[in-house]
């Protein structure tokens, strides 16, 4: 068979690349739409929705890459005369149809990338390419605006899809022509028996389909931004209204509190967009041999945790409806060996575990720089029971904390 297309037929490069997308499009659309749907209220769903997610990732990168190969040959191949010329109208939309697939070939996959790069974590991709993407920052803000684009892209496939098989159809049963003959396998691609010009690209339905999408994801896009505003900063720490104008009182002016647990045997990282410490340290102890103490509020609506932020926010993990805040109160003691420890109790989901986090303090001009690590354990506050082994979600969470405060009150820039 003849590799390369003619003026009337299509060659065996371009039937096999037609027919391997469409075949990995037919099984991707279904499988995410079964993942979507698959409960995790067990471990042993769980670990069934993650394995569907990342076949469906899997091929959907394939047909990222595949799609690039099949609209490079076909831009440097000619173009199979039309059957019916005198349609210009039907011959026109054809194309129109046609680029709108081949940017959804692109399009769809594209989107549901980025989302993953951007929300770390659940059902890695089995290419050996990485888990994120260069310039694609790991942020629930663009996993979201990702996601939106990648739910409404899919949506424009289907309806090109549809178009596409019902213009095949109309083809084969209605006109009964040759149209869709020609690109089954086995079917040669005979050269004409009177010349036929070669038919150049049309540049209208190509940018007729990028203004399509461009319009819509950019409307998506917006639409999914003015929907995810608040008035929390992400990652940043702020000032406790508490703080009183003492010595010992510190403000926090940034900060930034992360947690780490282990999925499906890959860690995957999470964060509160804002906490209200209320601090009180000094440099010499007291006579209960304390350098002060700490009180940090956590609201749990400002967790997230890449794309299972709403499982973790549900009432197997940490139960925000019943529980709307974390908090943790300690005591600040020197360290053997230097540093500190803030010893004390966290406040999480229901339960109050003893918790001690050591700590290294730097202080400079009134401005003191911290940064701690603590590993618990999830099972100590009830988290989880439905996943009781760490092959879907790891027992061990590490918790980190970095934040700089300034002294305030009548001591501001004393002492330091």
């Amino acid at each position: 068979m003849q590799a390369r297309n003619t003026t009337t037929g299509y060659g065996a490069v371009s039937k096999a690349l037609h027919w391997a997308v469409a075949a990995l499009i037919l099984g991707m659309i279904p499988l995410g739409l079964v993942a979507v749907e698959w409960p995790y209220d067990t471990s042993d769903a769980l670990a069934t929705k993650a394995l569907l997610f990342s076949i469906h990732k899997t091929l959907g990168v394939a047909v990222f890459f595949l799609a690039l190969v099949r609209i490079g040959w076909m831009l440097t191949q000619p173009r199979p005369a039309p059957l019916h010329p005198e349609r210009r109208l039907e011959t026109a939309l054809a194309e129109g149809v046609h680029w709108l697939l081949y940017v959804s070939l692109v399009a769809v996959p594209l989107s549901g990338w980025v989302q993953h790069a951007a929300a770390a974590g659940f059902a890695p991709i089995w290419w050996p390419l990485g888990q994120t993407l260069p310039l694609v920052p790991q942020t629930p803000d663009v996993a979201a605006a990702a996601g939106a684009v990648h739910a409404t892209f899919t949506k424009l496939l289907m309806a090109a899809l549809a178009l596409h098989v019902a213009g095949a159809l109309k083809h084969h049963l209605v006109d009964r022509d040759g149209t869709l003959a020609r690109m089954l396998p086995g079917r040669p691609a005979h050269a004409s028996t009177a010349p036929l010009p070669a038919r150049r690209h049309a540049l209208a339905p190509a940018l007729g389909a990028l203004l399509v999408y461009g319009l819509v994801g950019g409307a998506v896009v917006t639409l999914a931004r003015s929907g995810g505003e608040s008035g929390a900063r992400p990652g940043v720490a702020l000032p406790a209204a508490t703080a009183a104008a003492t010595p010992s009182a510190w403000i926090v002016e940034t900060g930034e509190l992360t947690f780490t647990v282990r999925q499906m045997g890959s860690p995957i990282t999470g964060g509160f967009g804002r906490f209200d410490a209320d601090i009180a340290f000094e440099e010499t102890r007291d006579a209960a041999g304390h350098h002060g103490s700490v009180t940090v509020a956590i609201p749990i609506e400002s967790m997230t945790l890449g794309s299972v932020t709403q499982q973790a926010r549900g009432p197997e993990f940490f139960d925000a409806e019943a529980h709307p805040a974390a908090r943790f109160a300690a005591d600040i003691v020197a360290a053997e060996g230097g540093g500190y420890r803030a010893e004390g109790t966290l406040a999480l989901a229901g339960a109050e575990v003893p918790v001690t986090l050591p700590f290294t303090l730097d202080i400079v001009d009134g401005v003191a720089t911290a940064s701690g690590t603590v590993t618990v354990d999830r099972r100590d506050f009830g988290m989880g029971e439905s996943y009781p082994d760490e092959a879907t979600v790891g027992f061990a969470v590490e918790i980190a904390v970095s934040l700089t405060a300034r002294r305030g009150g009548a001591g501001e820039g004393g002492g330091a």
